[in-house]
Parts: structure tokens; sequence; C-alpha cells
């Protein structure tokens, strides 16, 4: 089942986590085609921690604290925070997110994901949406993470445009360009 040599099974595994430290070790086998365990003991071997250990310590050494929302406001989980600049956040859709039928999310769960990253990457204690152009690009289905980016383009005193973008692995399925009123209290 294993193609390629370990030393450069190893050097690819190290460059997709590199590129990506939200790949998942299922996206990994399909990837590299070996073996669930053999990634596990490839990244055992490596000192690559699991992907939750991996977002746990994103999370604690890479970000500015929010200002317009407390935590448990913001829809996912941010791993990354430049203030007035950009943001990342992963949400994992759960059965209370999908319809009980076709275990396909319920749309306003994407959008609050996108929408809460877009004010919590304002550097302002009031940041509220006023308008939002979104795009859904595809279902998203229980049990995928949806990582979602934020970026922040322009601001000025009382407006910041904001886009994010919405990913399940590699694929885009959400796309909104947010305006974001900002009390401009500074």
């Amino acid at each position: 089942m294993e193609r390629l040599p370990k030393k450069d099974r190893h050097q690819s595994l190290m460059r997709m986590i590199e590129e990506n430290p939200f790949v998942t070790d299922r996206e990994l086998t399909r990837q590299l085609k070996v073996s669930i365990q053999t990634i596990r003991l490839d990244r055992m071997e490596l000192g690559i921690p699991e992907l939750r250990e991996r977002m746990k310590q994103m999370a604690e050494h890479s970000y500015d604290q929010v200002k317009s929302l407390s935590l448990e406001e913001v829809i996912g989980d941010i791993v990354d925070l430049q203030l007035d600049k950009s943001g990342i956040s992963i949400f994992e859709i759960r059965e209370e997110h999908v319809f009980s039928r076709t275990k396909i999310a319920r749309g306003h769960n994407v959008f609050a994901q996108a929408n809460s990253l877009a004010v919590a990457v304002i550097n302002d204690e009031i940041a509220l949406t006023s308008s939002a152009d979104i795009r859904f690009l595809r279902q998203v289905r229980l049990g995928e993470k949806c990582i979602a980016k934020a970026y922040v383009r322009t601001h000025a005193a009382q407006k910041a445009k904001v886009e994010v973008f919405t990913y399940v692995g590699d694929e885009m399925v959400f796309q909104g360009n947010f305006v974001v009123y900002r009390s401009a209290a500074e």
C-alpha cells in the first residue's frame, strides 16, 4: 500500500502540514496513499501532534484578543487572529447544525461562522455587520470541518470591508463580502 520511501513520505507529510496545519489524518491518508496507522506513526516519529493539539497550540500562541465579541459569541474556534488584518476559525458541523433528514448543514450556521469572524477581526469595542454579499458554493455535511479565513480589505473610521472564504479541505464552500460598521472610538 505504501508507495513513497519513508524519507520522502516524511518530507511530504511535513510539507503538507506546514502548508495546511488544519489538514486531517484522513486527508493525509488519501493524498499520500497510505493507511491511517502509517500517518499516525509517521506523525509520532516526527513529533507532529494530532490536529486537535495543533489547533490548541495555534490558538494559545498566535492571536490577538477579540474586542468586538466575547469568545462565546464567535461561531467556531478562532485559531488565528490579527486585528484589522486577518483571522481563521474552525467550525465542525455536528448533529445540531444539520437538517435531520439530509444531514446537510443549515446555511445560517455556515453564514454565522463567517459573519462572527468578520466582526471578530475588527479592532474595535463595537463592530456590527452593516451588509453582506454572500455565496454558498456547495452543501456542507455532517462531520465536515469548515475553515473560515477572513481578510480585512479596507478599513476607515466607521467602516471596514472584510472578505471571508470558508473551506472544507481544499474546496471553497462559502464566500462572503461583509461591510462592518465600527464605532471609531479611537
